[in-house]
């Protein structure tokens, strides 16, 4: 039984797949794609993503997303607009799963530091790391370093890169270069990104206390669907009003999506894979849902990222990442053996290394054991 029959003619198939870097039997009770979902659940990386921000830092409060709920939630969203196009729901769920795996502690925080720390020695990219993550990081198979995973999720997880990194990375390089599409199912991998973060902000945000319903209502999205809810719910107040506004909002851009992105697909004629990366981008919002989405990213920067809350918290974050870096660069053998790199002849060739491995073993961190290593380095009553 071809348990992919149903998918579109142009959808990502497991048994065309590109292939692993290193090769292996093909596995007898599942698609090559659900393997690497399972591999990526069950990833030393996938389980920290328990511990790390996805705006407020993991201790302030037991309510708030982290990364790991963030990518469930991704790939739900992502899941239930692949079945409606009829594409590989298991691709689409595996890159969800994985989009964030090299993502540091304190969330963009913490990346913009320690790139800053990196910018002597090639830089720092979550999207990248996510990639160095499962390439070369992870260490769970005797055959080969990191997870093994198909040309498809790999290329889905790495969302943007600029030309320079491109052609550094063989293969799943190569559409930058050419200035190709990834699969439908890569695409639609990071819009469901951009519906979960972008909502789910909005709650969290409200349950912080450092959003309010009064200054949502001047969001005309918001506001538009906190109508329809008291209006088929008067009376209702409270969480149950957030919650089911929110809700609303997030059925809103999916079916915007499914329909937009269905018709793009007619209209340009597509029938294979191929025509797919040579086609312009498909899955897509509407005109008009990109400017509500648009105004609600920018109410959410100007609002929550940029409250002066939240800016004490990422000053930290940022203080912390740097002070940690520097340190490890001074002083490496204040680094677990795994991360001290041998030292050779070609001493900025060693220290770009050595910058390479503290880049990895920070972006490695989750929030709390961040905190806590910056103690133990930096506090004297802490050993």
């Amino acid at each position: 039984m071809d348990i992919e029959a149903h998918l579109a003619s142009y959808a990502a198939r497991s048994d065309q797949s590109a292939g692993r870097r290193y090769d292996e039997p093909s596995p007898s009770s599942r698609t090559e794609f659900q393997r690497d979902r399972d591999r990526i659940i069950h990833s030393a990386a996938f389980r920290r993503l328990e511990y790390k921000t996805q705006v407020f830092v993991n201790h302030e409060g037991d309510l708030f997303r982290t990364r790991l709920t963030h990518s469930i939630e991704v790939a739900q969203i992502a899941r239930s607009i692949a079945r409606n196009l009829h594409l590989n729901e298991d691709l689409v769920e595996a890159i969800s799963l994985a989009h964030d795996l090299g993502h540091t502690p304190f969330g963009h925080a913490g990346q913009d530091a320690l790139n800053a720390c990196m910018q002597d020695y090639g830089g720092f990219e979550h999207n990248l790391q996510s990639l160095r993550t499962v390439d070369a990081l992870e260490q769970r198979y005797g055959a080969f370093d990191g997870l093994n995973l198909t040309f498809e999720t790999r290329e889905g997880i790495l969302k943007h890169c600029s030309l320079k990194n491109a052609r550094k990375l063989g293969d799943v390089g190569l559409r930058f270069i050419e200035k190709q599409q990834p699969s439908l199912e890569a695409q639609l991998a990071n819009l469901a990104d951009e519906i979960a973060y972008n909502n789910h902000d909005i709650d969290d945000g409200l349950r912080s206390g450092l959003l309010t319903t009064t200054q949502l209502d001047e969001i005309d999205f918001y506001a538009r669907h906190r109508d329809e809810v008291e209006l088929a719910y008067p009376g209702i107040t409270g969480r149950r009003a957030i919650n089911e506004t929110i809700r609303r909002m997030i059925n809103a851009l999916i079916v915007d999506l499914i329909d937009t992105s269905r018709r793009r697909i007619v209209d340009a004629g597509v029938v294979t894979l191929s025509d797919v990366r040579n086609a312009p981008q498909l899955i897509a919002f509407s005109d008009h849902m990109q400017v509500e989405a648009s105004l609600l990213k920018r109410f959410l920067r100007e609002n929550l990222y940029r409250h002066y809350q939240v800016n004490r918290m990422t000053s930290k974050a940022r203080r912390i990442v740097t002070e940690l870096f520097d340190a490890f660069m001074e002083e490496p053998m204040l680094l677990p053996p795994d991360y001290q790199v041998t030292i050779t002849d070609d001493a900025e060739k060693t220290r770009h290394s050595q910058a390479r491995q503290i880049a990895d073993y920070i972006a490695g961190m989750t929030d709390r054991y961040a905190i806590r290593e910056h103690k133990r380095l930096f506090l004297i009553d802490e050993m």
